[in-house]
């Protein structure tokens, strides 16, 4: 795992400096603490951080052709990277290192992009073509690893993080906040792409490849299934597709020079993860737990059942999160803001792991694949009661769901009963829409300010994509043929997965030069999974998920595990925001830093503080947000 970052201009453009090269380098030094290295010609510079993986000795990048006209610095992990060196070495390349990094440069004179499709693994690159002052970037299928560009008349710029490029000065990089973004921002609690939270930088879309040459930039998608595809065969057979595709996987990413573990919560995910690996060790994998007071956020007595049936050497960790002391560690290290309140025990536990491995397999998309999270079954129900007359159905919709009390706790039934009937009326995707969304679109016009609004409006004249409904909407419409259940699924592999679950866990990781893999994430298993019809994975008569997956594995998983209800990773800051940060969350969203930045009504927010403390509405994550956001202010940009 590393860090990479550079530039190419034309014969009129900028040359990228040494000492700005370096700047951007030292910023991604926890992605790469263990060495670095640069690349320079007269159109081009490349940068590099590494965190050694494989080929200890030998994996010094950027790495070369035997001319040295094709360079590459690369970012993640090849698995498949034994079975294409041997083509490589028929075809009469001679390759000089024992790692993955190698066969780029060589697939790359043989092939160019058309060599993306044979890769498998994780991975952000950048291959710079001298002889034809061509720079090739491209991002793995599922989006696992980060990559960001700025495009100039005469240049680019390119880059793991945008904390790279923010350490340029401001006249190559502006700071411009882009109002879309930030809209988008609340909406889903983490930037989509392509967009980023600034104008002037893009993030390159997972499964896609840029080429730059002569000032000009391209962009192509190299991998795109056919999601209305649905394979009709015995749920036996499912079930052994599954098991030897996911095993597969997990051999392949223990491959490691460096001590290997795993993150195991306790729940199906991750047991199973652990379980694979232990029968491809020869000695008791490490895990890793964390566990927290609060019983509903603490799921450490299920990791330690797990860990006990499946004989591994365990250590689990208790933290009393402090809020208050480690927000400012997250603003520092997450690029943009980001307001999945889960990246406080992500960080947790990333922390804690580092101290005993360097790389840890993860549970990562087995609720995205296989219909684990609470929404897809609550999709199914109201799809179920939509059948109902139309007058039963706005009774249930509206009067119902307002007789239900708002909680002021996070996870109650009565809340999620009234998420749940609120949209009952809705087409699919909108109350798909309505689940997902943080701050609804009444809310947000609610809080901006109206210069903010104005600006806001003018730039969505010209922008397709200025409505936060139409990521999740495309997303939704890529598998027409599909049942809504799998359509959600869909879409949430496309926009949530790479936005979200991953940003989170890759930049909570590389903080602290943890390398994290997930094999649910081999693309021939998303293939799989996602071609299955939905009745293997859900039976919302006996209230099940993951149907086939808990077959397939069942050796793997203790009954008390396979039966447990899902708990999302998560810290309470509902009751965070009435006691112990009431004080601190109240000074940094209404002094005058936040206020004058003039984004937001003052009265809006100091509305939204007032009814969360007084219980009157659960405003948890619209105020996480908004904290995240002015914490971001400050220790990104205001640097």
């Amino acid at each position: 795992m590393c860090g990479i970052c550079g530039a190419a201009w034309t014969d009129s453009g900028r040359p990228l400096e040494d000492a700005a090269l370096g700047r951007m380098m030292e910023t991604l030094r926890p992605r790469g603490p263990d060495d670095a290295g640069t690349y320079r010609d007269t159109h081009a510079a490349l940068g590099f951080r590494r965190l050694s993986i494989l080929d200890l000795a030998g994996g010094h990048q950027p790495l070369a052709n035997e001319d040295g006209s094709v360079q590459v610095v690369f970012n993640g992990e090849i698995y498949n990277f034994p079975e294409l060196r041997r083509r490589l070495e028929a075809r009469g390349h001679s390759l000089r290192s024992s790692g993955d990094t190698e066969v780029l440069v060589h697939l790359y004179e043989d092939l160019r992009e058309q060599m993306l499709p044979l890769l498998r693994g994780m991975f952000a690159l950048a291959i710079w073509d001298a002889a034809r002052r061509r720079l090739l970037l491209a991002r793995d299928r599922l989006g696992q690893k980060p990559l960001l560009y700025r495009v100039e008349p005469d240049r680019i710029l390119f880059a793991s993080e945008l904390k790279a490029l923010l350490a340029l000065p401001e006249a190559d990089v502006p700071r411009r906040l882009d109002p879309i973004a930030l809209d988008h921002y609340l909406a889903y609690g983490y930037v989509p792409h392509p967009r980023t939270i600034l104008q002037t930088v893009h993030k390159l879309p997972p499964a896609h490849y840029a080429i730059w040459q002569q000032g000009r930039l391209s962009l192509d998608r190299y991998w795109t299934p056919d999601w209305n595809v649905e394979l009709r065969r015995s749920e036996a057979d499912d079930a052994e597709a599954l098991r030897s595709t996911l095993d597969d996987a997990v051999r392949e990413q223990m491959v490691a020079d460096v001590p290997l573990g795993a993150f195991l919560s306790g729940g199906i995910d991750s047991t199973i993860i652990v379980g694979l690996m232990q029968r491809h060790s020869h000695q008791p994998v490490k895990t890793f737990s964390i566990g927290f007071d609060d019983p509903s956020f603490d799921e450490s007595r299920y990791a330690e059942l797990a860990a006990r049936h499946l004989g591994t050497e365990h250590h689990a960790f208790r933290v009393e999160p402090r809020a208050w002391e480690t927000l400012p560690a997250l603003a520092g290290a997450f690029d943009e803001p980001f307001a999945d309140s889960s990246a406080l025990p992500t960080w947790f536990v990333a922390r804690q792991t580092r101290q005993h491995v360097t790389v840890a397999l993860t549970g990562d998309a087995g609720d995205e694949l296989f219909g684990g999270y609470d929404r897809y079954r609550a999709l199914a129900l109201t799809n179920q009661l939509g059948r109902l007359p139309g007058g039963a159905r706005r009774i249930l919709g509206t009067a119902v769901a307002r007789a239900i009390p708002a909680s002021a706790r996070a996870k109650t039934r009565l809340r999620a009963a009234r998420r749940l009937l609120e949209g009952l009326h809705d087409p699919a995707p909108l109350r798909y829409l309505r689940w997902m969304t943080l701050t609804d679109e009444s809310a947000r016009l609610a809080l901006y300010s109206p210069e903010w609004l104005d600006l806001l409006s003018r730039e969505a004249e010209s922008a397709p994509d200025a409505d936060p409904a139409s990521i999740l909407q495309r997303a939704w419409d890529a598998a027409p043929l599909r049942d809504d259940l799998t359509r959600a699924m869909i879409a949430d592999i496309l926009t949530y997965l790479p936005g979200d679950l991953l940003h989170k866990v890759d930049m909570a990781s590389m903080a602290h030069s943890l390398e994290c893999r997930s094999p649910f994430l081999d693309h021939r298993l998303v293939e799989l999974a996602l071609a299955m019809p939905v009745e293997r994975k859900l039976r919302l008569r006996r209230g099940r998920s993951k149907v086939i997956l808990k077959r397939a594995f069942a050796d793997l998983l203790p009954p008390a595990i396979r039966t447990r209800a899902k708990m999302g990773f998560g810290v309470p800051i509902d009751r965070w925001f009435r006691g112990p940060l009431r004080h601190e969350l109240r000074a940094v969203l209404l002094d005058n830093r936040s206020v004058d930045r003039g984004l937001f009504r003052r009265a809006a927010v100091e509305k939204l503080l007032a009814d969360h403390e007084a219980g009157r509405r659960d405003h948890a994550y619209r105020l996480w947000s908004l904290l995240v956001l002015e914490l971001w202010f400050r220790h990104q940009v205001e640097r």
